[in-house]
């Protein structure tokens, strides 16, 4: 038995659920990827998978093993890609996990120009609201919009400030009235993203001061674009980033609302940030991928 073939087969059987779709990600027969799982259960002796007619789990001990088998799998390929990847131009594989909205709006009209830029480099992009694992994923680099001082794990570059608007159609506000002041949001329906279940909290910074207001509405919802087309529907307020919505506040479709304040959903500084795991500070394709979001980041976030 190929100990590494067997290793790799295992990972593609955990994350696809079946031999038969691991067989097809690595081109080979699915008896094939039968017999390098029985070798490997045999040499450990110890069950990594229950197998049934419709699916295959792993068992518990499986659930240790893949996670210790990623982490191992990851670094063997970074050390096999630092080889040719440590010279003056970028060379292989670089995964890279995206939020959904900012990485369509912001990033994606770029992504053409960073290939032809680096012709060298295949780029598998992960677009994404989830905080994904970056060991487990395997992921090189993560762009995230949140607290980098909570990653201590990690390597962070900031890339740019975050700003958010508080924002509403001009048909709700006449319906509804504008409110004059942030605890006067308890009084209207504010449109959520979801951070966590139940009421949220936005808080509102004026120089030193500090107002937090818990607000609530009938609609939560993890997606930016769907917030977005609900206040221009004129359902309600909701709290969404610049970069989303500066071209309706300055086009008259949205208002903007308490300009003075810098608002955040809860009381942290929240940045666009970079982030990657140690093992990745030397890689040639990483730094050229940090360096393409410095250029791009800042004028999107912002401009």
């Amino acid at each position: 038995m190929d100990k590494l073939q067997a290793l790799r087969a295992f990972v593609d059987v955990a994350e696809s659920g079946g031999f038969s779709k691991a067989a097809r990600r690595l081109g080979v027969a699915t008896s094939s990827v039968t017999r390098l799982m029985d070798g490997l259960e045999e040499a450990l002796g110890s069950a990594l998978l229950t197998r049934t007619t419709r699916q295959v789990t792993l068992t518990d001990a499986g659930t240790i093993y893949l996670d210790q088998v990623t982490r191992i799998l990851s670094d063997l390929d970074e050390a096999d890609g630092s080889v040719s990847d440590t010279g003056t131009e970028a060379v292989g594989p670089l995964r890279v996990s995206l939020p959904v909205t900012f990485g369509r709006l912001c990033l994606g009209p770029h992504i053409a120009g960073f290939l032809q830029q680096n012709p060298r480099v295949s780029l598998d992009l992960v677009l994404s609201d989830s905080f994904v694992d970056l060991a487990s994923d395997r992921i090189d680099v993560a762009v995230r919009i949140g607290a980098p001082a909570s990653q201590p794990n990690l390597i962070v570059k900031q890339l740019a400030e975050h700003h958010r608007f508080v924002v509403a159609s001009h048909e709700y506000l006449e319906q509804r009235g504008v409110p004059k002041s942030p605890q006067e949001l308890v009084e209207h329906e504010c449109l959520r993203f979801a951070y966590q279940a139940g009421p949220q909290r936005w808080s509102f910074r004026k120089n030193d001061a500090v107002d937090n207001v818990e607000v609530n509405g009938r609609l939560a919802v993890n997606n930016s674009d769907v917030l977005r087309e609900t206040v221009l529907g004129g359902l309600g307020i909701a709290l969404l980033p610049q970069w989303l919505v500066k071209d309706d506040v300055r086009a008259g479709r949205m208002r903007r609302l308490f300009e003075k304040y810098d608002v955040n959903p809860q009381d942290q500084t929240i940045c666009v940030y970079a982030a990657y795991l140690p093992n990745r500070r030397h890689s040639r394709r990483v730094r050229t991928w940090v360096d393409f979001l410095q250029t791009h980041v800042s004028t999107a976030a912002d401009g």
